[in-house]
């Protein structure tokens, strides 16, 4: 894994030296995207650098160091990520008379984009990837990104220059850089807990989405294209679903995604996988132990207060599979002590606060291994969120009844608190009590008069109306509020699912493990989200997906053949904090000093007034306002370490 940054000036003037000064303060900013090695690449006459930094995996010795320019020497890469299908497609060139110097995928990337061409190479290409080429004779710059949006890749145009890099930092290193607020996009931010793609939290600058292409001539505009669609991914598996028995599903999955799984394994440095002890990882790790000759290392955190502690039940399953298991319990005070970091981590406002445990996970497994394999996408793919299924479900309910009945369910649950309806709720066992039960509550009551739309809408917003609460901001639409998109799909799971993959997937699911694992110099590979994975599994009949109001249905299937259902069976935890608390308590001069309204005004982005209100309700305990708050104190300790 590695960290890509450069720019291309519009009529190629500045002096080579002040061109390598610059790709060099952009590659030094990325540094622990890969600490192994770093490079440039300088075409001074068009007024182009190419910065690489390296965390070697593949081909340690210096064969595989970037920038990289193709045996022709028409074609210059920086490239970030993995190719899986790298031995393949280096056979196929080989057998054309391509002679390699070294082993490594970036070597297979340039080669092939010189013999077949950049957009024939991608769509052969089996991995995760953001890369920019510089095509010398055409005299043009090509940017890709992944299918699904593993890596991260931004662009934009500031003082006459274009820009890119894989994360922001590479732009803050620029001499003469000055980042504005975008206020939209910071609107935005303020309802999802993330800016998603392409908008990014700078006026300018854009994040190049899944699946697609930029090329840039020279002087001229960016050229935007998809090479690979999601939306053309579900027409597909729509209108040739599976037709097959259950077993039949099954043994097709396991072959498919243990491939996936296998290919992932290939690397020249140790390596292992996140455990926690769900649906995904097991699967993820059971597959990996299935296709190895001796025990595979697996690693999990813990926390010392029970209801957010998963450890036990990861620790079971690797025992089970018979794995080399490493666990690390964090006590308060040392996950406390990652929030300091998180405006340098992410460093676009972000604030979902499983990045802290994403990040001590990260950083505790990275003390052992350099590539560690991770079991995202499965809720997407597979529909495993709750309001695939409870909500969903909980609303359909609503629905059917008189607009007067609903009503009058709306004022029966809000006339109860939030914190009386889970004291209330404290007489169910732990191990089936919905964890926050009386927020989500009163948020039901709030959707019971909506919508499929507004339905979901309320499930993934924090602050609704959140243009109200950003001076000066007019939110944009989003997927969630187009209709069109929506009519499309005749299954309202089906919608959910494709909006989650589209948007929260790749801009916060994958966001934070890039960040988390990246800023310890760790590479965390995702085999659900192998392409042919997801065609796959949007081939699948719902009633694969969804049986007896469980998600993932055949996923579940295929591990019950590695590991007891007794061992996966239990509700969904997420991986959660105790937030709420906190903020009451230890973090709460920080929280105060960072929302106080004297600093909010003069810092002129948010109201004041709603803020303050939501924080005295969850001072007083009346109201958890624990997520719609983080999003504010975010956005504020970012702001503020950016000097913005």
């Amino acid at each position: 894994m590695c960290g890509i940054a450069g720019l291309i000036e519009s009529k190629g003037a500045t002096p080579a030296s002040d061109l390598e000064a610059m790709g060099r303060a952009m590659a030094s900013a990325l540094a622990h995207r890969g600490p192994d090695d770093n490079g440039t690449w300088i075409d001074a006459e068009r007024g182009l650098v190419l910065a690489h930094t390296r965390l070697a995996i593949i081909d340690l010795s210096a064969a595989g160091a970037q920038p990289m320019a193709s045996s022709c020497g028409g074609f210059v890469l920086s490239y970030n990520g993995e190719i899986y299908n790298a031995a393949e497609l280096r056979s196929e060139l080989e057998n054309l008379g391509c002679e390699f110097r070294g082993h490594s995928d970036t070597e297979v990337i340039v080669e092939g984009c010189a013999r077949w061409g950049v957009e024939a190479t991608v769509k052969r290409l089996i991995g995760m990837f953001a890369f920019a080429l510089w095509e010398r004779r055409a005299k043009q710059l090509v940017l890709v990104r992944d299918r699904l949006g593993i890596k991260p890749l931004y662009w934009g145009q500031h003082g006459g220059r274009f820009l890119f890099a894989s994360e922001l930092k590479a732009f803050t290193a620029l001499p003469g850089w000055r980042g504005e607020i975008d206020r939209n996009s910071l609107a935005v931010y303020m309802r999802l807990s993330y800016v998603p793609s392409p908008q990014c939290i700078y006026k300018g600058i854009h994040k190049l989405q899944p699946g697609s292409m930029l090329v840039l001539k020279q002087g001229g505009e960016p050229a935007i294209s998809q090479y690979w669609s999601l939306e053309k991914t579900v027409t597909n598996g729509r209108s040739s679903p599976l037709v097959m028995s259950d077993s039949e599903a099954c043994d097709e999955l396991e072959a498919l995604l243990g491939d996936a799984v296998k290919r992932r394994m290939v690397a020249d440095v140790p390596l292992g996988a996140f455990l926690s002890g769900g649906v995904d990882s097991s699967a993820t790790v059971a597959l990996m132990q299935a296709n190895a000759s001796s025990p595979v290392r697996s690693f999990s955190i813990g926390f010392h207060e029970s209801e957010y502690n998963e450890a036990n039940h990861a620790k079971a399953v690797a025992q089970h599979l018979g794995t080399e298991h490493t666990e690390l319990y964090v006590t308060p005070e040392e996950t406390q002590n990652v929030i300091p970091r998180l405006p340098t981590i992410y460093d676009e406002p972000f604030a979902d606060s499983s990045q802290i445990p994403t990040f001590l996970v990260s950083q505790m497994t990275r003390s052992h291994v350099t590539v560690a394999l991770s079991g995202d996408g499965g809720d997407e793919l597979f529909a495993g969120y709750n309001r695939y299924t409870q909500g969903a479900r909980a609303a359909h309910i609503a629905r059917q009844l008189p607009k007067p009945g609903r009503k009058a369910l709306q004022h029966a649950i809000t006339a109860i608190s939030p914190s009386s309806w889970s004291k209330l709720f404290r007489l169910v066992p732990a191990s089936i009590r919905p964890r926050m039960i009386g927020d989500k509550l009163h948020k039901l009551a709030v959707v019971l008069g909506e919508d499929e739309m507004g339905y979901y809408r309320h499930l993934v917003s924090q602050w609704d109306g959140a243009w109200t609460l950003v001076r000066g901001a007019d939110e944009p639409k989003g997927l969630y509020q187009d209709a069109s998109v929506m009519a499309r799909f005749d299954d309202h799971v089906d919608w959910m699912q494709y909006i989650d993959t589209m948007t929260y997937l790749p801009d916060d699911i994958l966001a934070k493990v890039d960040r988390a694992s990246m800023a310890v110099a760790l590479e965390a590979r995702v085999p659900m989200l192998d392409h042919r994975v997801v065609e796959f599994a949007w081939r699948l009949p719902m009633a694969m997906k969804v049986r007896d109001g469980q998600g993932k249905w055949l996923l579940r299937q295929m591990l019950y053949r590695h590991v007891p259902k007794s061992l996966i069976e239990r509700p969904k935890m997420g991986f959660g904090l105790p937030v709420s608390e906190w903020l009451r308590g230890p973090l709460k001069e920080w929280c105060e000093d960072l929302i106080s309204p004297d600093a909010l005004e003069r810092a002129g982005y948010l109201d004041p007034a709603p803020i303050q209100q939501k924080w005295q309700e969850h001072l007083d305990g009346s109201r958890n306002w624990q997520y719609v708050l983080w999003n504010v104190l975010m956005f504020e300790a970012w702001r503020r370490e950016n000097r913005l």
